[in-house]
């Protein structure tokens, strides 16, 4: 009796761990400087995001969607795209999506900024998985102090996927805006944890 009950259990194993790698969840502990005073951080300026996926737009979309985000969440004002792009333009800033400490602290007395966004997309668009297919939106986001050029919170998420349903019964998943939206809606409740 004993020895059949391991067996009982296995298909149940097994079927939550497959429902929990189909959720596209990220499970990456946010970094937070203990030592920082986020309250005084009042303007920020998001910085075009790095781009390792096959879609050239990817890194644009994503940027503008968490920039308009972040805007909505009313704790930060977001300096406007344009004024970064020309700052940056200015201040020579070579690679502006991974700029050294030195130009972080150039950056943000030019913007008038208390701190600064760069972002890495990692994953963004379809994924397949048998006849399923689904949408994935995978990045991370760095917050840099510009009084020090610091790191002072990281994060990092993925979301979407092909799930359980979308396996068992088909179907093409969330649609790819919903998947990012979800994907930067967990990177600012981390943020503001």
């Amino acid at each position: 009796m004993i020895r059949n009950r391991p067996l009982r259990t296995a298909p149940l194993a097994l079927l939550l761990g497959l429902l929990a790698a189909g959720c596209g969840a990220s499970h990456t502990k946010p970094y937070q400087d203990a030592n920082m005073d986020f309250g005084a951080i009042r303007t920020v300026a998001v910085l075009p995001f790095s781009n390792l996926t096959r879609d050239n737009l990817a890194a644009e979309r994503v940027r503008d969607v968490f920039a308009s985000m972040l805007l909505s969440t009313g704790a930060v004002y977001v300096v406007p795209y344009g004024e970064v792009v020309r700052t940056v333009g200015k201040a020579g800033v070579p690679v502006a999506s991974m700029p050294s400490v030195e130009e972080v602290v150039k950056l943000g007395t030019a913007l008038k900024a208390d701190a600064v966004v760069v972002g890495v997309v990692k994953e963004y668009g379809e994924v397949r998985s048998g006849s399923a297919t689904g949408n994935v939106v995978s990045l991370s986001v760095q917050l840099l102090e510009c009084a020090t050029g610091k790191v002072v919170w990281s994060g990092a998420t993925t979301k979407g996927g092909v799930s359980m349903k979308d396996r068992l019964l088909g179907g093409g998943g969330a649609p790819l805006n919903d998947a990012t939206e979800a994907a930067i809606d967990d990177l600012l409740d981390q943020m503001f944890r």
